[in-house]
């Protein structure tokens, strides 16, 4: 889960009341009234306000980079990234209206500020997605080595770079143009203009924020910090039964002591909760006790069920990912139509007519930052991971297309489709080298890095539209956050995961990269490899991924809602069964409120849960950091 879906709110003509998107021309004569370009100049734009302030980079790169971490932490044990930017706008304000009551501040932090802010915030907290913190971690399973710490950093901030480069020639096509909803983005803005328009509904979302933050901090320290006079609570509790003569805990069937896992439940849909719910129960409750009874899996652990279950899970997710990827053929079509135009060059007189021209990126911009960009990053391939010159230069090109299609997917759906991009060029480039991982691996790390940061800045540029902010300033405010999170993800990761063994554990399980590594693995060694049971595991696993897509678009409209989640319900085979028990808890909690009190859901389910995440997770690094440098027993 790249961000979450909220509702869906006004497009931006709809929300001004401007003209529809594709009145929109350069001719000469045009007006406000029937342009949408040069309605918003007239109406919307906020020209003379703060935006890109000196306070808001530093504060979007402190508050990214603890974002980052706290991605960092989830992915390791989710396999999700999840949404930044509104958590990290709700942070700045609260600490920039403290700092101005205490008069430390004289004035007051812009709405345009926070966007600002916001837009670095999310360059940076995304840094774990884009198939960064899935190809990274699979490359050291499956070769047992990473590169230096400071070329991980410098692969990181370029490969995101390239994707801040690349949404330059779509933007106005995609946000001005065709209006696309981009619906976090429209809901960041939204959530901006509360804060600065109504103080006490600020006010309280940073109070439940921060309380909900104590709150599970409090609940690692008593689970995971080793002092003499502490006692700990356990990490879980065994539902009552056993299977096979082994307690239900064997099997991962227990309930967390986790709050990360709930509020991550609670900003799911109630269907991806059920869904995952029933997968654990199916996966972990008969599938894995009948491999056992059978010898297919050799112990009851998590490590050796994951170790089988991972070719089930992957080909679920995979095959449905990619048969969701394909039915959205016409926003692909479209991608590729903008694409021949990216190159085009304007007509005679055009530039002088253009309305925007001071203030979106000049569309030289795109080919520049390639140029000096794209050769680096071919030389790191091939220095890094041995990928021969002729596959980095390919991959540069499939990278722009890749994001051209994340970007428009992202506007129409709010999913950005790493899940289905990553593996289809893994697919290209394990027919292009094969036997080669790392070019797999990294060239689908490339791609993906590409398309999740250019999809990232346009779902920002979106707020920046809907609130009248400086586009260029934006897209500069990404490229800090881009540093940002390159510099903080690297040196934790290295911490958290000492080794190879590390993951696929019940502590990160890490199930995006335990699919990337099995497709990489697959394609490097064949289905021969492959136990005969783990065959036919990926067989059932890939059609029931096929399945579940085909009920979901065709069946009737009352038994959709029956028809569990693909996504959830392959996820749940990948990661421990009490986590999706946890994740279930949360998304029927949040259910319950959204039916029963749906204006408390609306004030609550947000802050709390983003602080039950952040608290736990940032906690959480800082016990492990502390453990790592032997200054708390483990």
């Amino acid at each position: 889960m790249s961000q979450s879906s909220p509702p869906s709110t006004p497009t931006p003509s709809a929300a001004h009341g401007g003209p529809p998107p594709d009145a929109h021309s350069q001719a000469p004569g045009v007006s406000a009234e029937t342009d949408p370009e040069r309605y918003w100049l007239k109406n919307v734009y906020q020209g003379g306000s703060r935006q890109l302030t000196v306070r808001a980079v530093i504060a979007g790169m402190l508050i990214g980079a603890v974002m980052c971490l706290s991605n960092l932490y989830v992915i390791l044990k989710t396999g999700w990234s999840l949404g930044v930017t509104i958590t990290a706008c709700i942070l700045a304000f609260a600490v920039f209206g403290t700092l101005r009551s205490l008069r430390v501040l004289k004035n007051d932090f812009t709405a345009l500020e926070n966007n600002a802010m916001g837009s670095v915030a999310s360059a940076a907290g995304y840094m774990t997605g884009g198939g960064n913190m899935a190809a990274v971690p699979a490359l050291l399973m499956l070769t047992g080595a990473l590169p230096p710490s400071g070329w991980l950093v410098v692969w990181f901030a370029v490969i995101s770079a390239l994707g801040v480069f690349a949404a330059i020639p779509i933007k106005r096509q995609l946000i001005n143009i065709e209006a696309l909803p981009f619906p976090t983005g429209t809901a960041t803005a939204e959530t901006i203009r509360a804060l600065h328009g109504h103080g006490e509904v600020a006010r309280r979302k940073s109070r439940l924020l921060t309380g909900a933050g104590v709150v599970g901090a409090f609940l690692v320290v008593l689970r995971d910090a080793r002092f003499s006079w502490l006692t700990n609570i356990p990490d879980k509790v065994s539902l009552p039964f056993t299977m096979l003569g082994k307690k239900a805990s064997a099997w991962t069937l227990s309930l967390d002591f986790s709050l990360l896992m709930v509020g991550a439940g609670a900003l799911v849909s109630f269907k991806t909760g059920w869904s995952m719910l029933l997968g654990a129960v199916l996966a972990y409750g008969f599938l894995a006790p009948e491999m056992v009874a059978q010898g297919e899996i050799a112990e009851v652990t998590y490590k050796a069920i994951n170790s089988w279950m991972v070719w089930t899970g992957s080909a679920l997710l995979v095959s449905s990912g990619l048969l969701s990827f394909a039915f959205q053929w016409r926003s692909v079509a479209r991608s590729f139509k903008a694409l021949s135009g990216l190159f085009g060059g304007k007509r005679s007189g055009e530039e002088e007519q253009d309305p925007l021209a001071g203030i979106e990126c000049p569309p030289s911009w795109f080919p520049l930052g390639f140029a000096v960009l794209g050769p680096v990053a071919v030389f790191l391939m091939a220095h890094l991971f041995q990928i021969p010159w002729w596959a980095g230069v390919l991959a540069l090109p499939l990278a722009v297309v890749m994001g051209v299609i994340a970007s428009r997917v992202t506007g129409e759906t709010d999913t950005t489709p790493t899940k289905a991009l990553g593996p289809v060029t893994q697919l290209i480039f394990g027919g292009l080298a094969p036997g080669n991982i790392p070019a797999n691996v990294m060239s689908a790390n490339a791609t993906g890095g590409v398309g999740l940061h250019a999809a990232d800045l346009l779902t920002d540029l979106k707020s920046g539209w809907l609130l009248g902010a400086n586009p260029r300033q934006q897209f500069i405010a990404q490229l800090f956050g881009v540093v940002a999170g390159a510099a903080v993800v690297v040196p934790v990761f290295n911490i958290l995961i000492p080794s190879p063994d590390v993951l696929g554990s019940v502590d990160f399980p890490a199930p995006a990269t335990m699919v990337w590594a099995g497709v990489s693995k697959l394609l490097a060694t064949g289905v021969a490899a492959m136990p005969v049971s783990a065959r036919w595991g990926a067989t059932c696993g890939g059609t029931l991924g096929i399945t579940l897509v085909l009920l979901e678009r065709w069946a009737p409209a009352k038994l959709k809602a029956y028809i569990p989640s693909a996504a959830g319900f392959g996820l749940a085979i990948v990661i421990p069964a009490s986590s999706s028990i946890a994740f279930f808890i949360g998304a029927a909690i949040a259910e319950v409120l959204r039916r029963k009190k749906p204006a408390l859901a609306e004030a609550t389910v947000l802050p709390v849960s983003s602080g039950f995440i952040a608290g736990e997770s940032l906690l959480g690094i800082g016990i492990a950091m502390l453990k790592a440098f032997g200054m708390m027993p483990k």
